[in-house]
């Protein structure tokens, strides 16, 4: 006979149920005062818990403990557990980016001897394995950086902080977001260079402004089919000419004023003169003793003299990683005169447009500014946080631009000596820099394998241009001296053929495509023509095996040329161009 089943127990909600939530809370609240045991402390509280649940079956059916919202507080912990970690990783992140920031407003000596002097003041090792001048300067800028931050960290709410003491005791002040200026009183041969850059520059500006209204009023029709003809000329580039240019990688080339020669300067330390389009040798100069970096000719200056031992006539100057910068007679095969000063690299020069004054870059840090006539420094300027990579004067000569390893341009005003623009926006570091004829666009070339545009009209970068597959090394704007031979018997707007007659025509013309496009070179191994406005590639000109260093636009733009790793320079012209 079977037994009637037996009835279950009854469950009353109410009291017994929130007695079960305040349990887990409780357990909660444990858990949270021993967040700090390790994983096997946690897997025991658990255990403990699981045998609590297990010792009377009876008191939990009965008292209706809700063994989900357990769990649940237990999946809190872990939680809360997970994020506090993955806030201490957002909390490191923040300062180091603080650190970094905070890096990159430090003033650190340029001097290796200062240098050396602060670290041993500091107690870190004056020199590491493998360690050069550049790296122990980096290594400085950390050990400053991080004193700052822990200084930050100690200082009370509320009160100053102590400031960091460098070298010889001089104390600063670094406040947070801000970069602080400070000017040092010049000598009285810069406030005359000053002066007489800024009335040369005046003129230069008002003469220029003049032209571009001029060049507005040019026929709409004859500029469009101008620009048509232009773009079919440089996607007829090709290869004109290549010659072996030395033992070692060629550094740097340039073409004379008047387009028909070009110097090539080499890592062996040697510079050569060479005819266009003949690629023949002239004359090989010699005095550096390292890497040649920088090379420029001075304005108006004739290259093809005949050798005179006795000329003392500058007509161009050189930069080496032996710290020097030469000046050069075309006509002498020694330097004319040798400007000391700098104390690392001489990467790049430029001179001014006016021919008397003459930049330099350097990986000290600086950039320098030198009187041509009396060959003293009269100028030496900061304001790079690493390296100066490449300097560039504006058309006329009111404005330089420099750039280096930071990633990040400058725009000076020599008249005043302030820093009037920041050329930012590059991820990594920048190798070539130009100004566009205009005078208003600057255009930089980096590692990021991008060129950037920047106008100073409006502040602001205008363009990025995914110009290479590799790290750009130089960038260089099409400056017209005369009208471009391809260009001097164009097609006009009704098919006819028009020919430029008088000097006023070709002058006017060449105007109107000078900066009409821009060259660059990579490390990638390419030479790419765009056109500016539109910033369109029109060309990829490729020869190099590997890098291409260096590249220059002819002055009358019968050639582009370009040097490379591979030791040869080549030169790149329209192939209907005899």
């Amino acid at each position: 006979m079977s037994q009637p089943p037996s009835k279950k127990e009854r469950v009353h909600f109410g009291t017994l149920e929130r007695e079960g939530v305040a349990l887990a809370k409780r357990k909660r609240q444990e858990e949270d005062i021993d967040s700090e045991r390790d994983g096997e402390d946690g897997g025991d509280d658990m255990l403990k818990l699981t045998e609590f649940t297990k010792e009377d079956p009876r008191d939990l059916a009965g008292s209706t403990v809700d063994l989900d919202l357990i769990d649940e507080s237990l999946g809190d912990t872990i939680d809360d557990q997970m994020n506090d970690e993955s806030l201490e990783r957002r909390r490191q992140a923040m300062d180091e980016f603080e650190r970094k920031k905070l890096a990159r407003s430090i003033a650190v000596p340029t001097a290796d001897l200062e240098v050396r002097a602060q670290l041993r003041s500091l107690d870190h090792p004056v020199c590491l394995f493998g360690e050069d001048a550049g790296d122990r300067r980096g290594r400085l800028r950390y050990i400053l950086s991080k004193i700052a931050i822990e200084q930050k960290k100690s200082a009370a709410p509320g009160e100053p902080e102590d400031a960091m003491t460098r070298g010889d005791a001089d104390e600063i002040e670094e406040e947070e977001g801000e970069d602080e200026e400070f000017y040092t009183e010049g000598s009285e041969e810069l406030r005359q260079a000053r002066h007489k850059i800024a009335v040369y520059s005046l003129a230069r500006a008002g003469d220029r402004l003049e032209r571009q209204r001029k060049d507005c009023e040019a026929d709409l029709a004859v500029v469009r089919q101008r620009r048509q003809n232009l773009v079919k000329t440089l996607q007829s580039y090709t290869n004109d000419g290549s010659q072996v240019g030395g033992e070692r990688p060629l550094a740097r080339i340039v073409f004379s004023a008047d387009s028909k020669t070009l110097l090539v300067g080499s890592w062996s330390g040697a510079i050569k003169l060479w005819t266009v389009p003949q690629c023949k040798e002239v004359r090989t100069y010699r005095g550096h003793t390292d890497r040649v970096g920088g090379l420029s000719f001075r304005p108006q200056s004739a290259a093809i003299h005949p050798l005179d031992p006795e000329s003392t006539v500058v007509d161009f100057a050189s930069g080496a990683a032996d710290k020097t910068i030469h000046l050069w007679s075309a006509a002498k095969e020694t330097p004319v005169a040798t400007l000391h000063g700098h104390a690392n690299r001489v990467v790049h020069v430029n001179f001014h447009p006016s021919g008397d004054f003459l930049g330099s870059a350097s990986y000290d840090g600086s950039w320098r500014l030198w009187d041509i006539a009396t060959q003293r420094e009269l100028l030496l300027q900061e304001g790079h946080s690493r390296e100066v990579f490449c300097l560039r004067f504006q058309c006329d000569g009111s404005l330089v631009a420099t750039a280096g390893l930071d990633g990040i341009g400058r725009v000076w005003d020599l008249r005043s000596g302030r820093s009037v623009m920041a050329l930012e926006g590059h991820a990594k570091e920048i190798f070539g820099l130009d100004w566009s004829p205009n005078g208003f666009h600057v255009a930089t070339g980096s590692a990021d394998n991008t060129v950037r545009v920047f106008d100073l009209r409006k502040m602001e970068s205008i363009c990025q241009i995914p110009a290479h597959k590799s790290m750009i090394t130089d960038v260089r704007f099409f400056h017209a001296a005369s009208l471009p031979p391809a260009l001097a018997a164009a097609d006009g707007p009704d098919g006819s053929t028009m020919m430029m007659d008088t000097s006023t025509d070709l002058e006017a013309n060449a105007r109107l495509c000078s900066g009409q496009y821009l060259v660059s070179a990579s490390n990638d191994g390419l030479v790419n023509v765009w056109t500016t406005g539109d910033w369109k590639l029109q060309k990829s000109l490729a020869g190099h095996v590997g890098k291409v260093m260096s590249v220059d636009v002819a002055g009358d733009g019968s050639y582009i040329a370009s040097s490379g790793y591979d030791r040869t320079f080549k030169l790149w012209g329209p192939e209907d161009f005899a």
